[in-house]
This record gives C-alpha cells, sequence and structure tokens, in this order.
C-alpha cells in the first residue's frame, strides 16, 4: 500500500519503464493497487494502549488490577468508542462501539469511560483503573472541574453511579 499516488510514478519515463517490466513480470500474482487507507483516531489510541507502560506495577494490588483504556471520536453524523481492558493476567481484551447518535467528543469520551465501567463491573472487575485522553472528562469525574452543561452533568451522575460497583476505582 501506498500514500503516493500512482500518476506520479507514472510521470518519470524511466520509472514507468521499470513499472512496466514489473507490471508484466508480476501479472501472474493478481496483485491490485490499493491507496493507503488515513490513520484513524482508534488505530492510534490502540497503538497508545498497547505500548503504554505503567508505573503503578509495585503496588501490593497490582496482581488484581484492571486497567481499561478508553478513547472516544465523533464524527459529523456518529461517533465511535474504543475500549481495552487488560486483565490482572496481562492479557488485552479489545472492544469497539459505534455510537448511532450525534455526539461531541467530550460526550464520545464519557461513553468510551461508562461503557468501559460497564465492561469492568459485567467481568467482576472490584480493582480498576481508567485511563482516558480526555483530562477535561477525568478531572470533572475527580471533582477537580465542574460539570456546567446539563448533558454533561448527566454523564458525570452515571460514572459516578457506576463507580460505587467498585471496590477502588482510579481515573487517569
Amino acid at each position: 500500500m501506498t500514500d503516493q499516488p500512482i500518476r506520479k510514478s507514472m510521470n518519470k519515463p524511466e520509472a514507468a519503464g521499470r513499472m512496466v517490466q514489473w507490471a508484466v513480470e508480476l501479472s501472474q500474482f493478481d496483485i491490485e493497487y490499493l491507496p493507503r487507507t488515513a490513520i484513524k483516531a482508534q488505530a492510534l489510541a490502540d497503538f497508545i494502549a498497547e505500548f503504554t507502560l505503567n508505573d503503578d506495577d509495585n503496588c501490593e494490588d497490582a496482581a488484581e488490577r484492571w486497567t481499561i483504556q478508553t478513547d472516544g471520536s465523533s464524527a459529523q453524523k456518529r461517533g465511535g468508542v474504543g475500549i481495552v481492558i487488560t486483565t490482572p493476567d496481562g492479557e488485552k481484551l479489545r472492544y469497539g462501539v459505534r455510537l448511532k447518535f450525534p455526539a461531541t467528543n467530550n460526550e464520545a469520551e464519557y461513553e468510551g469511560i461508562l461503557t468501559g465501567l460497564r465492561l469492568g463491573k459485567a467481568i467482576g472487575a472490584k480493582n480498576l483503573v481508567v485511563q482516558s485522553d480526555s483530562k477535561l472528562v477525568v478531572a470533572q469525574i475527580k471533582e477537580e472541574y465542574e460539570a456546567k452543561e446539563e448533558r454533561m452533568q448527566k454523564y458525570l451522575k452515571i460514572a459516578k453511579h457506576l463507580a460505587r460497583e467498585f471496590d477502588k476505582l482510579e481515573f487517569m
């Protein structure tokens, strides 16, 4: 796959000649040209979640700690949420949720956290670390910032309600 248009390669005579020779040689393999697709926000979030080191591993509760990493993304008509759950054994479970309603970025981030908390509850996790890239949403949940908009207040209320289901819960 390439992010360069094929037209650019064909403008140089020497490159075009070599490409024709290769096309003849490779024609028996049924190879198609596909343009490279854009890297989506979820792919980037998955990459960061997979390669982020956790400094809290020396804690006595680390053996029982579940980690949930969330990311929400909004679009004009619909958005999506990505969740990566890391079990105490280090196994990674990945979930993707498509939002079927228009949402702002902050609403999509809240949806990610709420979905992560619901999944954590469903799998029986009691010691949970929730990581999100939205500083605003995390600060609202930690009560460092005030949720002023009515929809944000509703999301915050649901998050607080779900937070009561866990023995130990940390937001980062």
